[in-house]
């Protein structure tokens, strides 16, 4: 099942290259994909720890009985080496599960707990008291999202000396967890985009060359540039209705998508499910 998972966006692009919108539209389709294994895990776990407290419900009063009878030497016949053999072999059986289950629930937490550091990390390093900057985590993914008048002039796509002291802090906690990859998205508001050189022809090229700045940016910052990609999102995912020049602003942002690595989560969920199912068989 390696084929999909969310989170299975380890396929990084070169530093100077940006996502197609069809790469980018596959990479947001794996991602739900993953997002859909997540929560099918998640179920057959609850299914799972609901056949355990029941298995051990039962072996709990199995072994009362061997208690009781081993207390009373006229009983003792009762217990039939057929039976003991039973009780041993149901016991064995709920240790054997629990087992499975402690390990894939490590799975499902273990991304859990590292995205929760990180965004710790970030919060930290960045300033979360800043308005233009802001730091959160959707569904086990670090999104920092960084108002455009942070990072560029009116209309251009050159990173500023201001936003290379943000980008500066992001690229330290990046390179502090070589298990992440980093989507830089651009975004734009609804107003038509005419280049003055002709260079870019509309918000698609725009919101594209503001996210390679900013990815060699972060190259040269010390960020390995096979961990970035680049994406454009033009004016298409607005945060607010592009209607008043504050909310064109607001639209006006670039984010930096923080990813786990999926391979290696994606093949520790893959084999506990395996053994789960293979278990309850």
């Amino acid at each position: 099942m390696k084929k999909v998972f969310v989170l299975s966006m380890t396929a990084a692009l070169a530093l100077s290259s940006c996502v197609s919108k069809k790469d980018f539209l596959a990479l947001e389709e794996k991602h739900k994909e993953t997002q859909s294994l997540l929560d099918s895990a998640t179920i057959k776990l609850n299914s799972c720890l609901e056949e355990k407290a029941s298995a051990t419900a039962r072996a709990s009063v199995l072994e009362d009985r061997v208690a009781d009878l081993r207390k009373s030497n006229d009983n003792l016949e009762v217990l039939s080496a057929k039976g003991a053999s039973n009780v041993e072999k149901t016991l064995e059986s709920i240790k054997e599960k629990d087992l499975k289950i402690t390990r894939l629930q490590d799975a499902l937490t273990k991304k859990d707990s590292v995205t929760l550091a990180l965004v710790t990390s970030f919060k930290r390093e960045v300033g979360i008291n800043d308005p233009d900057i802001e730091v959160n985590v959707e569904k086990g993914v670090v999104f920092i999202s960084i108002s455009d008048k942070l990072l560029f002039t009116s209309g251009s796509y050159n990173v500023t000396d201001k936003a290379k002291e943000v980008l500066g802090k992001v690229a330290k906690v990046v390179k502090a967890k070589p298990d992440f990859e980093c989507m830089v998205e651009g975004h734009t508001d609804s107003v038509p985009y005419t280049s003055k050189d002709g260079v870019l022809l509309d918000n698609w090229d725009l919101s594209v060359k503001r996210s390679t700045s900013i990815v060699r940016a972060l190259e040269d910052l010390g960020v390995n540039p096979g961990r970035l990609i680049a994406a454009g999102r033009s004016s298409y995912v607005p945060l607010v209705d592009n209607d008043t020049a504050e909310n064109r602003a607001t639209n006006r942002r670039t984010r930096i998508v923080v990813l786990p690595k999926l391979d290696q989560f994606y093949d520790l969920v893959e084999k506990e499910m395996k053994n789960l199912e293979a278990g309850g068989n």
